[in-house]
């Protein structure tokens, strides 16, 4: 059987810790790239992995490179190239800089591999999907962002820290834009099947839904120097294997919506299933009024970013 060929493009902290997931649960073969200004960085990142292979006991090839025609013909492209966060620093600040790095990466990814289905992990996050999409050409179904497969993993860590639970029996569904107007659906929390409304206080709740909207945030702030890659990566990974191993998950993630919940042709995190060949179908949930409103506001702020970065490339 064919293994997948899986190219990350950026070997940071996130990209290679992304690699690092991959290889540890043997999604595929995997191609590790950074810009030739990084020098021999990727190469030595893909040769320790690698090392790793005998004691951990993956059995996965990884190659470390600059050069993107060892990407050629992959069925995944993960594109965490650009640059990241830094304290002080939102999502937004990273428009013009990031729109620029990410429209070049894919470009080449239209050439290199053009089956391939993309994640999008660079911030700002909503743009980025959208301007891959904008550029590859690629049918919706493969083109998509990771945000909220991280955003719920947040989430449910805040309130499994709150209750004193295993995270294995809390469930939780996030809607919009990956940033400070994401909209965590409380209609859908649960513990063990319980309504987390039924365990936490509304107030207490309000603010662990502040905190998960902060949580990149908070991150970078005790970083100091760089900002989230663990959860980001493993939230990568999880998308990953959903797509290579055709597991029909059923995950919130960034996707192009036209018709679906009135968005009308933007990126924004929804829930989907996630199988081979990348968005299987997009899932309408039925939303209140307080949770329709506050999703509205989360697209509201996607157009305007995006509107922003059409006027900085020329691309509408």
């Amino acid at each position: 059987m064919k293994r997948a060929k899986i190219s990350v493009i950026g070997a940071g902290n996130v990209g290679a810790t992304t690699a690092h997931w991959c290889a540890a649960a043997e999604l595929g073969d995997i191609v590790l790239l950074d810009i030739p200004e990084a020098g021999t960085m990727p190469q030595g990142k893909a040769l320790d992995l690698f090392e790793a292979s005998p004691v951990i006991g993956f059995d996965a090839t990884i190659k470390g490179t600059s050069d993107y025609g060892d990407t050629e013909r992959s069925d995944v492209v993960v594109v965490t190239a650009g640059i990241p966060r830094k304290p002080g620093m939102s999502r937004d600040d990273l428009l013009a800089t990031n729109a620029r790095i990410v429209g070049s990466v894919a470009s080449t990814i239209r050439e290199t591999s053009p089956e391939a289905v993309v994640i999008v992990v660079s911030n700002p996050l909503d743009a980025m999907a959208q301007r891959v999409y904008q550029t590859t050409g690629f049918p919706r179904e493969r083109v998509l962002g990771q945000a909220g497969v991280l955003d719920t993993a947040r989430f449910r860590a805040f309130i499994a820290m709150e209750l004193d639970v295993s995270v294995n029996d809390v469930a939780a569904m996030l809607l919009g834009g990956h940033g400070d107007t994401m909209v965590p659906l409380l209609s859908c929390a649960s513990v063990g099947g319980v309504p987390v409304t039924q365990l936490i206080e509304p107030k207490r709740l309000a603010e662990i839904v502040q905190r998960t909207r902060d949580g990149g945030a908070e991150i970078v702030s005790l970083l100091k120097t760089g900002s989230a890659y663990y959860a980001p990566a493993a939230a990568t990974a999880q998308m990953v294997e959903a797509i290579v191993r055709d597991q029909r998950r059923f995950l919130p993630c960034a996707v192009y919506c036209d018709k679906e919940y009135g968005v009308g042709g933007y990126f924004v995190g929804v829930p989907i299933i996630l199988g081979g060949g990348g968005v299987r179908r997009i899932v309408e949930l039925t939303l209140d009024d307080e949770e329709r409103a506050a999703f509205q506001k989360s697209v509201g702020a996607v157009k305007e970013l995006v509107s922003a970065m059409s006027a900085l490339t020329g691309k509408v």
